[in-house]
């Protein structure tokens, strides 16, 4: 068996198997890893024993409280002004309208020992989502 050439012309494809086969791993351990990404609201939980509220570069500026009640009654209190009721659809907007002048101020949340856990974490992932950085949760100390 002669050949008519002598010898083979050289291959100019591409193998793309192997960078087909990466692209699936690389896709598959995405797809497993994505689900376990924490994604939700940060808060910094006090210890059993509570310290007093740093302010970090808030100067003099009193924070925004927000309380409950276990009744199911909303307040708020803007510098250091009394406790006003308010429905929970309009805590997003004054607090979005105080941090609009003063974006450092810091936003806290007071809630009755009897508040359902589901209530605060409503109260907080909307106070995220109106672009507050952090939402702290007031505590008092165990000898009280």
């Amino acid at each position: 068996m002669s050949r008519k050439h002598g010898r083979r012309k050289p291959m100019a494809e591409i193998n793309v198997v192997p960078y087909i086969d990466v692209t699936l791993v690389l896709l598959i351990i995405f797809m497993i890893t994505t689900p376990m990404l924490q994604t939700g609201v940060e808060v910094d939980l006090p210890q059993a024993e509570s310290k007093t509220v740093e302010t970090e570069g808030a100067g003099d500026t009193p924070p925004i409280v927000i309380s409950i009640k276990e009744q199911g009654l909303y307040f708020i209190k803007v510098d250091n002004g009394d406790d006003e009721p308010v429905l929970p659809e309009a805590i997003n907007p004054k607090v979005a309208a105080v941090l609009g002048n003063k974006p450092k101020t810091q936003v806290l949340i007071n809630a009755d020992r009897g508040v359902d856990y589901g209530t605060v974490v409503t109260v907080m992932a909307a106070l995220k989502n109106a672009g507050v950085p952090t939402v702290g949760l007031m505590t008092k100390p165990e000898d009280q």
